[in-house]
């Protein structure tokens, strides 16, 4: 597999340590931890005279300490023909990224013939929404359910700013709403999987098969084909990647917990990106470097 390639000589080398041990059947591990922010990444400026592709998404794809996909996206385009931003945020939900003001500042930014990359869900499903403190759980689903819930005190930005009653929306209805103001701005939503986690239980034939959807892939291909909206399957991609390496390798790419990478395995995860863009024939492909 081409991706493998620049991981080969690393996988050799790299310690495995007792924190970094695969997950595997029976054994769910810890909850997601998101990275200590240690630094901020800088954003390269933007060229107005160039489409931009923007990241939105959470700690998979940015949590300042270089183990993000999203910041390692950019050397694979040509930065002469495209911008690539990253407002991918940590710890963020299709639901808070919305009510905390931050889809809004990335809407300000979006023009005619931009791209956004959208892609939420590891903490979609971080808890009940009546109970969850980061106010990161969304309704499952992708209907027009609500559930209405008390805050601990008015929302100081974003969208609901003053209110101290939330109306929480399925998961699938955040999705639209990024995807009806992306299309609003004349730009183009790209849905794409959710990145894989390192977990592993046994397939059909006994051994170790790693986990390749968190409950969000129905949800998502839902939702593409009534808004008619590309899903790019990079989970998959990934997951043929992880699965070809096995637990022990793998484990060396998820030193924090089993959903944030090391460095390497963000740049792999970016590349999986790239490789399920050009399996999509989406248009992005013109801006990747051969």
């Amino acid at each position: 597999m081409p991706i493998l390639a620049p991981f080969r000589a690393l996988l050799l080398v790299l310690p495995l340590s007792c924190s970094a041990l695969a997950q595997t059947a029976g054994t769910p591990g810890p909850a997601p931890i998101t990275p200590v922010q240690t630094s901020v990444p800088k954003d390269a400026p933007l060229n107005p005279a160039l489409p931009t592709v923007f990241i939105v998404g959470d700690s998979t794809a940015r949590n300042k300490m270089d183990l993000g996909w999203g910041d390692h996206f950019a050397p694979l385009f040509d930065t002469t023909k495209v911008n690539i931003a990253n407002r991918a945020v940590a710890g963020r939900s299709s639901r808070s990224y919305y009510n905390e003001g931050l889809w809004d500042k990335v809407l300000a930014e979006i023009k005619p013939g931009d791209f956004v990359l959208i892609q939420m869900g590891h903490n979609d499903g971080g808890g009940n929404p009546a109970s969850d403190p980061k106010a990161r759980g969304s309704v499952k689903g992708i209907g027009e359910e609500t559930a209405e819930f008390p805050v601990a005190k008015p929302f100081a930005t974003g969208p609901i700013a003053g209110q101290t009653t939330e109306t929480v929306h399925t998961y699938g209805w955040y999705l639209r709403k990024y995807i009806a103001d992306t299309r609003a701005k004349k730009a183009t939503p790209i849905l794409l999987t959710v990145t894989i986690r390192n977990i592993w239980m046994p397939g059909p034939d006994g051994k170790p098969r790693i986990e390749r959807d968190m409950g969000f892939r129905d949800y998502e291909n839902q939702v593409a084909a009534a808004e008619h909206v590309p899903v790019v399957d990079m989970a998959s991609i990934a997951a043929d990647t992880f699965q070809a390496l096995g637990p022990e390798k793998t484990a060396t790419l998820f030193p924090i917990d089993h959903t944030h990478t090391s460095p390497e395995g963000a740049d792999l995860n970016a590349h999986a990106v790239a490789t399920a863009l050009r399996k999509a024939n989406s248009p992005l492909v013109a801006y990747l470097k051969p």
